[in-house]
């Protein structure tokens, strides 16, 4: 597998998806304002997500993956064709029956999960009509979940990359077509959700039968290969649990944090999952089945050399994302929400949650690098006692600190608790053996960060010289953040590429499209 093609598929369509995210919401900022409906569309977008993340995306996809990928190499497409269908026939309806419950005693989960928002009129009822729209979105992105995995597995990376821009795109539609009153913007928006999401599942659903899977819905049965993934998952999904119920907390503390809380909160962490998504989740999806199979195979030096290549270009990605946005958070912001119904200090807020959130980033990253060396040797158990730890932790953290510093509490607990999840993966790893940082690998990541500080300089003084710009008119806003983009990253490349701070004969490998050896 050539590591830098498939990062830079899935991280190319990635950016797509995020870019659409953004238009979305720069138009939403405009239109809706840090407003009460606005948070109300948030927690209803939120709520399925958290168990999207519980049910498929992490915990589903480790332990899918190695098992797919397993009997892909021993018994060909026949046999993991047959694995799919039955984890699919026990999939579908437990994820339907979580659904439906979810939906029919909605008022009860959000009167404990937001209980300060009955206290604004209104707003409770809002969240509830919404949060029903959306919810069964968690049925069809979970399904897209499982067969994303098999056309990862499969070394399709493109579709499974490119699904979610769809959802951005229904949503970007219903801003446009919805009427001006706020709350009927955000119905159309909540409704545009449902549909985002069955667009995703037929699309994947084309492409895997496309690829040879032949899937069906057959009558759920409990064998060897369902329990051995549900054996493989539980642990992983208690794990996700707890942080799922972090995310809970995420959003019964931000109503508690007055009108607009949970807004500024969600917009911040759409500009730091920017990078995270890109480099991060491409990463982890692209190394896990070459971890697998190297491990399958026995050949341990080719496992950690996969992990030591991801390491080294997740840090060439992450360093220079992590400094441009810690610099240049507010300027960002302001040209990219600030206006209309969103005012001068709600940007101001939303900057400085900005950059506390991203000083975590690189952590969050080399998260996602790691955890799969645990799962590719299905050891699940070991991830989920650190995140169960550091979480907790961070729960008992945000309770001290909210009274203190307010809403910029949970930006910190959740960069401070990244650094101490990537510190205990790594240490264990390196205790094993699983994996060294090799001397080329330390020497380049300090390259690295002397060309990342050299581009910080120099956004600092664009950020200055810019001015009020980022905060002119369309026009103004385009050329300042195309100065901080495109001056920042030719800055950072060049100063990397001359000290030594990237692999040339890889980048050379690419442009001439041959694998990296």
């Amino acid at each position: 597998m050539n590591l830098y093609r498939a990062i830079g598929s899935i991280g190319g369509l990635t950016m797509v998806s995020r870019v659409l995210g953004f238009a979305r919401d720069m138009i939403g900022s405009r239109i809706l304002g840090a407003s009460h409906a606005n948070d109300a569309f948030n927690l209803a977008f939120l709520l399925p997500n958290i168990f999207r993340r519980l049910f498929a995306e992490g915990a589903f996809s480790s332990g899918f993956v190695p098992l797919f990928s397993r009997r892909l190499a021993s018994g060909g497409d026949k046999e993991a064709e047959a694995f799919s269908n039955e984890i699919l026939s026990v999939f579908m309806p437990a994820l339907l029956a979580v659904t439906l419950l979810f939906v029919v005693f909605m008022p009860g989960v959000l009167l404990l999960v937001v209980p300060d928002y009955a206290d604004t009129p209104g707003k409770m009822e809002l969240a509830v009509e919404l949060t029903r729209w959306t919810f069964p979105y968690l049925l069809f992105i979970s399904l897209v979940a499982l067969l994303s995995g098999i056309l990862n597995s499969l070394t399709r990376f493109a579709v499974a990359a490119f699904a979610p821009a769809l959802l951005n795109l229904t949503l970007i539609v219903a801003l446009l077509i919805a009427p001006s009153d706020k709350i009927e913007v955000v119905r159309y928006m909540a409704w545009a959700v449902l549909v985002g999401g069955i667009l995703q599942f037929a699309l994947c659903w084309v492409a895997v039968q496309k690829a040879g899977v032949k899937l069906r819905f057959g009558k759920p049965r409990l064998t060897p290969a369902v329990r051995e993934l549900v054996i493989l998952v539980l642990p992983a999904t208690l794990a996700a649990g707890v942080y799922q119920i972090s995310q809970l907390f995420y959003a019964y503390f931000s109503s508690q944090l007055g009108e607009g809380a949970l807004t500024k909160l969600s917009y911040a962490d759409r500009l730091n999952q920017l990078p995270l998504s890109i480099i991060g989740t491409a990463l982890g999806v692209a190394i896990l089945p070459a971890i697998s199979q190297a491990i399958a195979r026995g050949n341990e030096d080719d496992a950690s050399d996969v992990q030591a290549r991801a390491f080294d270009l997740s840090m060439l990605l992450t360093l220079p994302a992590t400094l441009a946005l810690v610099v240049a958070a507010g300027p960002i912001i302001g040209a990219l929400y600030q206006g209309g119904e969103y005012s001068v200090e709600d940007a101001r807020v939303t900057g400085n949650i900005l950059a506390i959130l991203v000083t975590g980033l690189p952590a969050y990253v080399l998260v996602k690098v790691l955890t799969p060396a645990f799962y590719a040797r299905k050891n699940v158990k070991t991830p989920v006692r650190i995140a169960m730890a550091v979480l907790g932790l961070g729960i008992v953290a945000n309770f001290v600190l909210i009274p203190i510093i307010g809403i910029y509490s949970l930006a910190t607990v959740t960069s401070v608790s990244a650094w101490i999840n990537f510190a205990l993966l790594f240490g264990i790893l390196y205790a094993k053996g699983h994996f060294r940082m090799p001397a080329w690998l330390v020497l380049r990541i300090s390259k690295q960060m002397i060309a990342a500080l050299a581009m910080a300089a120099a956004l600092y003084g664009i950020r200055i010289l810019a001015g009020d710009m980022f905060l002119g008119g369309v026009v103004e806003r385009v050329l300042a953040l195309g100065a901080l983009v495109g001056i920042g990253g030719a800055i950072y490349f060049a100063v990397a590429w001359m000290i030594g701070g990237m692999d040339r004969e890889a980048i050379a490998a690419l442009r001439r499209k041959k694998p990296v050896q």
